[in-house]
Formats: structure tokens, sequence, C-alpha cells
């Protein structure tokens, strides 16, 4: 199984891309809660810049680009799996990246606060891919090793924390599986 080590709160192995969307944790040793998401642009088209570019906060969404509702939007992640396995960081894991919105868990909001945000390249109903879920669990057992306050009961997805407003990972996302691989 693959390793990975962490180095000033980055991900060894994971190219790095600064995003402007995140500040400072109120408390950054708080860091008890890892959410999993999926993100792709457009919906279903796998492989586009266009995460990177919204996660950046140079997406284009004038008129025509297909993209204006989301004009205006701050979002990040601390991390983007690709259907490839590929990693991208786009926030250092002691920052708090702004990828929960309005959100709580066991009676506490303001999941950004105290989460680490990974996003799979996917929708709520495709399947993700063994490259994916294999990164995904090696990705969790660093995480969980580096940060103390993380356990294996504390992993959520996006839908439990956000419930009638976010349904991701959603229904393509075996949790079963990648619960086992960890």
């Amino acid at each position: 199984m693959k390793r990975h080590s962490i180095k000033n709160h980055c991900l060894n192995g994971a190219r790095f891309v600064a995003s402007p969307h995140y500040d400072a944790r109120p408390d950054a040793e708080d860091i008890n809660l890892l959410v999993i998401h999926c993100i792709s642009l457009p919906e279903g088209e796998f492989g586009t810049p266009y995460v990177e570019q919204l996660f950046k906060g140079t997406l284009d969404t004038t008129a025509g680009s297909g993209f204006e509702p989301l004009a205006g939007l701050r979002v990040s992640a601390h991390l983007v799996i690709r259907r490839d396995g590929q990693l991208e960081q786009y926030v250092p894991f002691n920052q708090r990246a702004w990828h929960a919105g309005v959100s709580s868990y066991c009676g506490r909001r303001r999941c950004n606060d105290y989460s680490i945000g990974i996003e799979l390249e996917g929708t709520d109903t495709s399947e993700y891919t063994e490259q994916q879920y294999q990164q995904l669990a090696a990705v969790s057992r660093t995480l969980l090793a580096e940060y103390p306050k993380l356990t294996r009961q504390r992993i959520v997805g996006h839908e439990h924390i956000a419930r009638g407003r976010k349904t991701d990972p959603g229904t393509g996302f075996n949790w079963s599986y990648y619960l086992t691989n960890l």
C-alpha cells in the first residue's frame, strides 16, 4: 500500500496549487473531522482544468462560459484526488479551507473550522476509480497518523454534515470498501 508523509502541513507527493480561498483556523490544533466530497466541472466531465481554476479563483464565469452560476463563488479544498489517483493540494492542512459551507457535525457548527476536506473527481452518482479509493485510503491513513484527533469514526461525507443541502460523495461512493482499505 502506498505511503505518504506530511511536511509543513502539506502532503508529500501532492502537486501544490495555492488557493486564495482559505484563512486561519480558530484553533490550528483542533483538526478532528475528515470530510469526503466530489466535484467535476462541468458536471460529469473529468480531467478538465476547471476545478483547479475554481479553487484558484481564476475560473471564467462570464456570459457564455457555462459557469455563470459560479460567479463570485470562493471555495477550496485541502486535497483533490483525480480519477487517475493524482493528488493536488490547495490549502495546507493547518489552515481553514472553504469546503463545507453551512454545516454541522454532532451539534457543532462551522465544520470548516475543524475539518480537512478532500474532493474526489466525480459526481454523486458516478462510480469512483480503484486508483481514487487506494489513494484516498493511503492519504486517510497518513492524516489519521498525523492528526491524533482524527479517527475512523470522524470520517464523513459532505452529505452527513450538510443534510438536505448536499449529497456528495453520493451513491457512487462505496463507504464499506473505502473503510475496509483503511
